[in-house]
């Protein structure tokens, strides 16, 4: 179970890092304030698609346990990256100290083609200038083409029909450069078909859910000793909470179960890097002052949102103690969801 939980966690984390280990720290050479800007579009999606895939699979019927009743699952979440968000426009960032030949670059989700950018600033009174490679997306790598979130749940029945859901995962080393990743779900389901008089004959079941999500991950960056850049010491971190409150219902028949629920989505995603950056730039003099080196300045830390409704409809197979469901989510980020459980009712 660990392992598959570290997998499920790790492969974002990993990606993300890949990205920024095949060049992306590069961007660092740009001033500050371009440097952010590029550093939000590029991410952007990513982030976003993470918040709204964490919101995702946390039930596969609105009946609850009996007291003390559980079941365990374990699956995936993948959030599918609106295509409008693949690339993004350069020129609207309104960069003072990059430009480019091409108009579009390509986002986190994009293609994984890198667009060429040039750095034109002034250090020491002199003005120096250094290309890079903007990177491509990454999706390609990514399950299901698609920003992925672990699922691995434990639900619990409570008395008074309510039920408490638990997603946990202690702090897990991954990679080798002091990366972790740690993760805490807490929900909470209350069923209310009795509210609806005679309802609570049929095979409908209806309830009422909210959850609460919180997730951090650090990955190093490994050092780089390129032409233009030195990097020593580097880490990158991302914070992530997410919250859901929705209404479901299932139809609960002995071997399909149909379930759905409308609802609304919430959560904010921060990302910080950290290290040594130097940066090395051509000044167009003679030797030997055809360079000029600076430390770079890290850009301020990175937040992005994600909100909205959702709409869930999906299907679940019984046979016995073993689930096997699927649904999909109509919301800012579309996501699918797929699992299994082993239930004690």
């Amino acid at each position: 179970m660990k392992k598959t939980i570290l997998i499920f966690l790790g492969v974002f984390a990993l990606t993300l890092n890949t990205k920024a280990q095949d060049g992306f720290e590069a961007i660092l050479l740009a001033d500050k304030n371009d440097s952010k800007k590029l550093m939000e579009a590029y991410f952007g999606p990513a982030m976003e698609g993470f918040i709204n895939a964490m919101n995702n699979g946390w039930y596969h019927t609105a009946k609850v346990h009996k007291p003390f009743g559980f079941d365990l699952s374990v699956g995936l979440n993948a959030s599918l990256v609106p295509t409008e968000k693949e690339l993004f426009n350069i020129s609207a960032l309104g960069l003072a100290s990059v430009s480019s030949s091409s108009t579009e670059a390509s986002t986190f989700a994009g293609p994984s083609n890198t667009t060429q950018m040039t750095v034109n600033t002034t250090i020491n009174g002199e003005s120096a200038s250094a290309t890079f490679d903007f990177p491509g997306g990454a999706t390609e790598d990514l399950p299901l083409n698609a920003v992925p979130a672990p699922m691995a749940q434990l639900n619990v029945g409570l008395p008074w029909k309510f039920e408490a859901m638990v997603r946990f995962v202690p702090e897990i080393s991954i990679g080798e450069d002091d990366g972790s990743v740690k993760m805490l779900g807490l929900g909470l389901k209350k069923e209310i078909t009795d509210w609806f008089g005679p309802l609570d004959k049929t095979p409908l079941h209806v309830s009422l859910l909210a959850s609460y999500t919180t997730m951090d991950v650090v990955y190093g960056i490994a050092d780089v000793n390129s032409a233009n850049l030195q990097v020593t010491n580097a880490l990158t971190e991302f914070n992530l909470t997410a919250f859901t409150a929705q209404a479901i219902a299932s139809l609960n028949f002995p071997i399909i179960n149909l379930y759905g629920g409308v609802g609304y989505n919430s959560g904010t995603s921060t990302y910080n890097m950290s290290g040594t950056y130097t940066g090395t730039y051509d000044t167009g003099l003679p030797a030997p002052n055809d360079t000029v080196s600076k430390t770079l300045t890290i850009p301020d830390t990175l937040d992005f949102e994600s909100s909205g409704f959702t709409a869930t409809a999906g299907a679940r197979l019984s046979l016995g103690f073993l689930k096997i469901f699927g649904s999909y989510s109509f919301q800012e980020y579309n996501t699918a969801s797929l699992g299994v459980a082993i239930s004690i009712r």
